[in-house]
């Protein structure tokens, strides 16, 4: 699929970073399906991303992805532009005052690490996080007992016509898998809380983070991490298996035997296999439990063919357990 070009928008407005249109994006993204990029760009830094959204047409949508891991692009692909920022631009970290502040395309497991090496307690949890800070922020991501909410201290961002703010905690709004911060703004930097603690204690906490994932999850899968969020009071993982959804196959996409919150790609699967596998969960466990679970991860795009159904009945999507 070949979408309109949208450089010529950009002609003469001295943008800096990197402009693809009609860009494959599967490869960019755990799941490694979906369809292309009407435009993608890379900004080279702050100032570059502000300038660019400044002269984009309000009507054209903007999407951000970071890793790709919590993230499936739909195999028609995506109209307007996917900004993906880059590691050159904003993949810094450094030690300020005992504090982090870290571009919001660092990686979280690289937080992590950062903070070990500066001997500061209190950011092991993100070893256990897949993706980058940006989705960390905007989805209060956590882990074993921690979420971004307990560590952030600021963050800033850019706004969808090109203006610059600085956000404290409370400007965020946290809930469970959740900031109310407005869609439209893309976190470029953030700045975390941490404590003195003993480097080689902390290197065992994330060691030891390491053992249960790859215990529990199929880190090295083609999966996009929690497939749903946890409702009030249950486990997501526990409501597919209890619908008899472990290990459930639609197409070339599979409900994962290890983790039953996960969804694979197995190898050939497509965006809209792997979207009919999720709606199919979605209608068992409403029919077994009464509770319609949420998606954690993002579909962002077109299909290829006629959309999904929600809450796709059990047996309509041809799986088989």
């Amino acid at each position: 699929m070949s979408l309109p070009d949208l450089l010529p928008l950009f002609d003469g407005a001295g943008i800096r970073g990197r402009m693809e249109p009609n860009q494959p994006l599967a490869d960019l993204t755990w799941f490694r399906v979906g369809g292309p990029a009407q435009l993608l760009f890379s900004p080279a830094d702050e100032a570059d991303l502000a300038a660019f959204l400044k002269v984009l047409p309000a009507e054209v949508p903007v999407h951000v992805m970071g890793l790709g891991s919590n993230t499936l692009f739909r195999d028609g692909g995506v109209p307007g532009v996917v900004i993906r920022l880059s590691a050159r631009g904003f993949g810094q970290v450094a030690e300020v005052g005992g504090m982090l502040v870290a571009g919001a395309a660092l990686p979280d497991v690289k937080l992590a690490r950062a903070a070990a090496d500066a001997s500061l307690a209190g950011l092991a949890f993100y070893r256990g996080i897949p993706g980058a800070l940006g989705g960390a922020l905007r989805m209060n991501a956590g882990a074993y007992g921690t979420e971004t909410k307990d560590v952030l201290v600021s963050a800033r961002a850019v706004d969808r016509a090109g203006e610059v703010h600085v956000l404290t905690n409370a400007d965020f709004g946290f809930a469970y898998r959740h900031s109310s911060v407005p869609a439209d703004f893309i976190f470029t930097e953030a700045t975390f809380a941490a404590e003195p603690g003993d480097r080689e204690a902390i290197l065992a906490e994330m060691e030891g983070i390491t053992n249960r994932r790859e215990e529990t999850q199929p880190v090295k899968s083609r999966t996009g991490g929690s497939t749903f969020k946890n409702p009030p009071g249950a486990k997501a993982w526990q409501l597919v298996d209890a619908a008899g959804c472990r290990g459930l196959v639609v197409g070339g996409a599979q409900m994962s035997e290890l983790h039953a919150n996960f969804m694979l790609n197995l190898g050939e699967a497509t965006a809209d296999d792997l979207e009919r596998l999720g709606e199919t969960v979605r209608g068992r466990v409403l029919e077994t439990s009464g509770i319609a679970l949420e998606w954690e991860i993002k579909r962002i795009g077109v299909p290829a063919g006629a959309a999904v159904p929600a809450f796709m009945g059990q047996g309509s999507a041809g799986g088989t357990a």
